[in-house]
């Protein structure tokens, strides 16, 4: 989820809650343990950072107020629409400035593996949307031979009564391709020269964890390719033999939060961690994020079993946060509109489990505090996408079978 473009909202949406934040608490906003004892912080507030409160009160509106099967993201169209993925189906819906929801989009798209953690997943607006309507997304894509992999269409859309996409193609492919249900990724990104970041996963069985680090691979990546999936000359393993040109960084788990830094220009991304250490890392050119020879977390079960060789190791990058116990990624995004001045320059984590959103107060490349909301009445509401809309506004998606658009406005 991604601002770029004007945005108007319809008076009359309902609202559903408010919230007033109280005056900062000490010390550290988090009341559970971690899974593993032992594991140090390389810097400190580097986990566990004391509790920053903004003192800002909000209110939550709904755009979409049901009617989203299981959604995964969601973009902003011109004239206050959206466009929205519902990944299990593996189609696109429309919804207008009111919420009225438009019928599947469906034609066309090729076919997904929605099965587990598998369909249609990110969408992303080419930087020149408003002259040529081009559309990108990722998706986990079925082979014939019973394997799945990540991949990326394109195509245009036309809006109107019955909107549809025309012209779609896939520009690029994940390889290896496995037989697996989990860990797609995957989070769409321009950068500001128009080449497009797109997030991986590395498949979660055993024989694609051990390919994260493996440049002959792209399962555990960021890879960076143009609009037409050819490699920009420019990225850093160009030229070596046995390596994929497409590769932008590696040593990654499972990467679903993503975005561009307005002031660096650098890829900013949050990834699951296993059994503890969900991360937040700046995806830099070239760099090794270590899993799974790092982690903060470990192995699933109550055993509690380390995996590789510990939390740091030399040649390989911290990250800039993390949680233990996780946070479940939905996505990530970076507030620096005007309608909340108090939390300009603020990242915001959405997570599926337990079901809050962590605001992260920032001083340069460092997490100074956090803050933690629950913007829903739903008790247990995993937020699937986030973003900050034209408006200036905070833009919720949620999970599930009967999900919603939420937007976060001030009181």
């Amino acid at each position: 989820m991604r601002a770029r473009l004007g945005l108007v909202l319809a008076a009359g949406v309902a609202a559903i809650g408010v919230g007033v934040v109280a005056l900062a608490q000490p010390p550290v906003n988090e009341p559970r343990s971690p899974n593993k004892a032992g594991y140090e912080p390389a810097f400190p507030n580097q986990t566990r950072a004391p509790e920053i409160k903004a003192n800002v009160a909000y209110e939550v509106k709904e755009v979409v107020a049901s009617g989203l099967d299981r959604p995964w993201a969601v973009e902003f169209l011109p004239g206050g629409k959206f466009l929205i993925t519902e990944r299990v189906a593996g189609q696109f819906r429309i919804a207008d400035a009111a919420g009225k929801l438009s019928a599947p989009i469906k034609d066309g798209v090729p076919a997904v593996h929605g099965i587990g953690q598998g369909g249609l997943l990110d969408v992303a607006l080419d930087p020149d949307f408003a002259k040529n309507q081009m559309i990108y997304w990722s998706y986990a894509e079925p082979r014939s031979d019973g394997t799945n992999n990540t991949a990326v269409a394109k195509g245009k859309l036309v809006d109107g009564a019955t909107p549809k996409i025309e012209g779609v193609t896939v520009i690029w492919r994940q390889t290896p391709a496995l037989q697996s249900n989990l860990h797609f990724g995957s989070r769409l990104v321009f950068a500001k020269d128009g080449t497009l970041f797109v997030t991986l996963g590395e498949r979660s069985v055993m024989p694609g964890r051990v390919q994260a680090q493996d440049l002959k691979s792209g399962l555990g990546k960021i890879v960076r390719i143009n609009n037409d999936g050819s490699i920009p000359k420019d990225n850093p393993f160009v030229g070596r033999d046995g390596v994929l040109p497409e590769i932008w960084s590696y040593g990654h788990r499972n990467v679903q939060g993503a975005f561009l830094h307005p002031a660096t220009g650098e890829l900013w991304e949050l990834e699951h961690g296993p059994q503890g250490g969900d991360e937040i890392n700046i995806a830099r050119k070239g760099k090794d994020y270590g899993w799974p020879t790092i982690t903060y977390g470990v192995e699933y079960g109550p055993a509690n079993t380390k995996i590789g060789e510990g939390a740091a190791k030399a040649g390989m990058e911290q990250p800039v946060y993390y949680w233990d116990p996780v946070i479940a990624p939905g996505a990530l995004t970076y507030y620096n509109a005007d309608l909340f001045p108090a939390w300009k320059g603020s990242v915001f984590a959405a997570g599926l489990n337990p079901s809050f959103v962590a605001r992260l107060t920032m001083d340069g490349e460092k997490v100074k505090g956090e803050e933690r909301f629950n913007f829903s009445d739903r008790a247990r509401d995993r937020y699937r996408d986030i973003g900050v809309g034209p408006d200036g506004a905070l833009y919720l998606l949620t999970d599930g079978p009967n999900a919603r658009l939420l937007k976060v406005v001030p009181k």
